[in-house]
């Protein structure tokens, strides 16, 4: 990929970061640079950096094909998640969310 857009966080806890969204969200490592980690889910590309002062506001939504998706990714998530897949019928989505290590919140989601 040379074009498109990577969106980067600050994080305290790299390590337990990387691993929590390769073995569990199950996205990829795209790049290593020095102190940052790049990975891909599905063409999404996000980043972390080690840096003292972690950022966690937003959202990082995963978009699957199908409620099947989303049902497959709370098991993997389900520690971490806030709540059980549910019909979001303002949006037409089917959804959960989950917190990584640093407090992130991650969102899973199919349209219906």
């Amino acid at each position: 990929m040379d074009e498109g857009g990577i969106v980067f966080f600050r994080t305290g806890a790299l390590d337990a970061v990387v691993d929590f969204y390769t073995k569990r969200v199950g996205a990829t490592v795209w790049r290593e640079q020095p102190d940052c980690t790049i990975l891909e889910y599905d063409g999404f590309h996000f980043g972390f950096c080690d840096r003292a002062d972690p950022e966690t506001d937003g959202i990082l939504t995963f978009v699957v094909p199908d409620r099947g998706g989303v049902d497959a990714a709370h098991e993997r998530l389900a520690a971490a998640a806030r709540e059980t897949p549910h019909l979001n019928e303002t949006y037409g989505i089917y959804q959960f969310f989950a917190d990584d290590p640093e407090g992130r919140v991650v969102e899973f989601q199919c349209f219906e």
